[in-house]
């Protein structure tokens, strides 16, 4: 018995073959904010032996009242979440592998991130990607935990290979019906103690899954810690769901043109290219220093201007500032950056 395990093994639903079956496992954790931090903090302790965390944002100061794998520096920094969390679970537990995916998780590279992975953990703030995440799992016959939190309320239910799937739970086949106006983190705020259970929550889920533990939850946990309110609900599973009974995706293998997205709570709006580009931030930041600000660091090239801002990163993929409609960001990466 590996002394760093040494209690969890002793627990009666992991054991040392559970602690083996841990070690052997491949999760991905889509979004590195407030739930995919300490989902991928618990999970690394626990020993699971590959964690793909996959997040296309960096780290701000306000992400730090809830984001429990970062720090001032990072903050200071711009870094990256998914290169920032993997720089710190690799002093947290060296024994395990942990691979940083600095990029937008969308229909283009959705499959090649998601098939050879046993579980995965929705740490998402969009419903757009969450949608994505269900078609992808559903094809491959993937177990995935939904996970979201709000205000000081949250919910997470297991979406398994056997039963219904999210838009069983929706009953919507795509984002499309929802209309923007829900509140987010940004406008009603959240308290850090409801991100962090409803991501134990996932966690624990993520290990009975590994284990192949009989007590799997099949239910919607719904939690209310200011309210101290605690429920379960039923989800059934549609015959007739469009997704899981007749693999008619919306989002999955639906690759088009540019890709744009907003940013959830912010007036920012990210511009995905078409392929993946290499930029060159030393010519590009040349280029752009007669026109407003430029900072070049490790992972990223921001630059500002009265009229234009954005954060690069070396794939081509941009956040685009201060613009209210994606025709605008288009037109700012065209004119700054180029397609």
């Amino acid at each position: 018995m590996s002394d760093r395990y040494s209690r969890q093994e002793r627990f009666r639903g992991i054991g040392s073959q559970g602690q083996k079956k841990l070690r052997d496992a491949r999760v991905a954790i889509v979004g590195l904010g407030a739930l995919g931090s300490v989902s991928a903090n618990e999970l690394a302790r626990a020993g699971v032996g590959f964690l793909r965390l996959i997040d296309r944002d960096y780290v701000e100061l306000s992400n730090l009242q809830r984001q429990v794998l970062y720090d001032e520096q990072d903050a200071r920094e711009g870094a990256p979440k998914a290169i920032a969390a993997c720089e710190h679970l690799k002093r947290i537990n060296s024994e395990i592998i942990t691979e940083p995916v600095l990029e937008d998780f969308n229909a283009g590279n959705a499959a090649s991130l998601i098939k050879d992975i046993d579980v995965v953990v929705d740490a998402t703030d969009n419903f757009e990607t969450r949608y994505l995440i269900n078609e992808v799992c559903v094809e491959y016959k993937i177990p995935w935990i939904y996970g979201a939190a709000l205000e000081s309320y949250g919910m997470t239910m297991n979406f398994l290979p056997d039963g219904p799937c999210f838009t069983c739970f929706t009953e919507q086949t795509g984002a499309e019906s929802f209309d923007g106006t829900c509140e987010t983190c940004s406008s009603a705020g959240v308290l850090n103690a409801v991100t962090a259970v409803i991501a134990s929550y996932q966690s624990a889920e993520a290990v009975k899954i590994i284990v192949g533990s009989d007590d799997v939850c099949r239910d919607l946990r719904v939690i209310d810690l200011w309210d101290n309110h605690f429920d379960s609900v039923s989800v059934i599973k549609n015959e007739s769901c469009p997704i899981c009974s007749g693999r008619e995706y919306h989002y999955f293998g639906k690759v088009s043109g540019i890709q744009t997205d907003r940013l959830c709570g912010r007036d920012s709006i990210q511009v995905v290219p078409p392929e993946k580009r290499n930029m060159d931030f030393e010519k590009l930041g040349e280029k752009l220093k007669t026109l407003g600000s430029v900072s070049v660091g490790r992972f990223t090239l921001d630059f500002d201007s009265p009229s234009a801002s954005f954060k690069l990163f070396r794939d081509g993929r941009a956040i685009v500032r201060r613009v209210e409609s994606e025709g605008r960001a288009k037109s700012v990466y065209a004119e700054y950056i180029g397609f």
